[in-house]
């Protein structure tokens, strides 16, 4: 097998051990979008819905459902997939079903969060590595901010300044477990450590780690973990899981007439059920990509180790070959990333850049996406930021052609 061309999983069979390749043609063969002729390199912004994840969608609103806590079939189905929902997310991340929050999206539950975790008195630990929603929540409680900051030439995010930065009245660490656009993994672990040795919590924003390989939040040192299902070929729901316990400590802002319970205290407003419901169902179909036996998180972590090492597989591939291309600048060299590439043209804007591989068929992001500390130390944020490719698992060895192609035909253009 060429690199590149769909990577590999060890599958244990009784005592042996056999390497078999990841199904990359059947797995792409589950996304009805994949069939519009486009090489879908913009995952890192949303990724697109398999089948599964469509039509238990549309089951959901074709069996009829209510608000929940009602007497009647509607209302207990939403029940029961809001039930579903938390098991599943707790199952992805290695977490407890009774501490998983859900609501619209990671920012709206971040910013609830911050405000009932941390105020004035207190002081925050940012990193300029992070999206700016696990920043600007935090800055914005009143609580007293300090910066952990990013090699501007690695992508790399120092564990050693974290000494220095956590004391007796650090409330909360928020840091990523990796960059969304330079695809940087921290050592979270170690992080995490400094951090609850001084009696701090951790928060951790898992949306772009998680749907590139296997998450174990605890093995983080977590105690919340943030993940959005848009980023993991499900819809736009956003998720934060904790110890229930932890939760029980926390008094967020609440209507007086909702419930106060853990974890529905910290969820505002009606559920989109549906959505809910396409949730567990993208679970479901990260965890069968691969064959597998044993429980769903058994078999999510055999299906997301095998993602992840085909993703890297193909990214090694189109690293290099931007990285040959004297015309491209590709930024942050981090020793342990996600398949994720930031980078410039010569004599091109970046929106000139997606533009006209827009027009041959294939998504990439332009910008600053979010990332709005980074590319400010990067020093290209006020300049339009750079280009960014992020395979996900549905990529293949043509996705990566057709961008390196693209990319190169911009060489005698500039």
């Amino acid at each position: 097998m060429l690199p590149g061309q769909g990577g590999t999983v060890e599958v244990a069979e009784g005592e042996h051990l056999h390497i078999m390749p990841f199904p990359i043609n059947s797995v792409r063969a589950s996304y009805p979008a994949l069939t519009d002729g486009y090489a879908y390199l913009d995952g890192a912004a949303g990724t697109q819905t398999p089948r599964s994840v469509i039509e238990a969608i549309s089951d959901a609103y074709r069996s009829g459902i209510g608000n929940v806590g009602g007497a009647f079939p509607a209302s207990h189905r939403s029940d029961a997939i809001v039930a579903a929902c938390r098991a599943a997310v707790a199952d992805l991340v290695g977490g407890d079903p009774g501490g998983v929050i859900l609501g619209p999206n990671m920012t709206t539950l971040t910013y609830n969060l911050a405000r009932a975790i941390a105020g004035p008195g207190d002081e925050v630990v940012v990193s300029r590595l992070d999206h700016d929603a696990n920043v600007r929540p935090w800055t914005q409680t009143g609580a007293t901010v300090r910066w952990a900051e990013v090699d501007p030439v690695t992508g790399e995010l120092p564990v050693e300044q974290y000494a220095s930065l956590i004391g007796e009245r650090t409330r909360v660490v928020a840091v990523t477990a990796a960059s969304n656009i330079l695809g940087t993994r921290p050592d979270v672990p170690a992080i995490a450590e400094l951090a609850h040795r001084a009696g701090a919590l951790m928060y951790v924003d898992g949306v772009h780690a998680t749907p590139h390989g296997p998450v174990d939040m605890r093995a983080l040192g977590a105690d919340f973990y943030a993940t959005s299902a848009y980023k993991w070929s499900g819809p736009h729901i956003g998720a934060v899981v904790a110890d229930p316990a932890l939760l029980e400590t926390l008094r967020p802002d609440k209507l007086a007439s909702s419930p106060d319970t853990v974890p529905q205290r910290f969820e505002r407003g009606t559920a989109a059920f549906a959505d809910l419901e396409g949730v567990t169902a993208a679970v479901d179909h990260l965890a069968a990509m691969v064959p597998g036996a044993g429980t769903r998180r058994e078999r999510l972590l055999t299906s997301m180790t095998a993602a992840e090492e085909h993703e890297l597989e193909l990214f090694a591939v189109l690293l290099a070959g931007l990285e040959t291309m004297p015309h491209v600048t590709v930024y942050g060299k981090p020793a342990r990333r996600t398949a994720t590439a930031y980078f410039t043209v010569a004599g091109h804007t970046p929106r000139q850049v997606a533009e006209h591989l827009a027009g041959l068929r294939v998504n990439v992001w332009n910008g600053h996406n979010y990332a709005w500390e980074l590319t400010g130390a990067l020093g290209i944020r006020d300049s339009g930021g750079a280009v960014r490719a992020g395979l996900v698992h549905y990529n293949d060895r043509s996705d990566v052609n057709r961008l390196l192609e693209g990319v190169d035909a911009l060489r005698s253009s500039g």
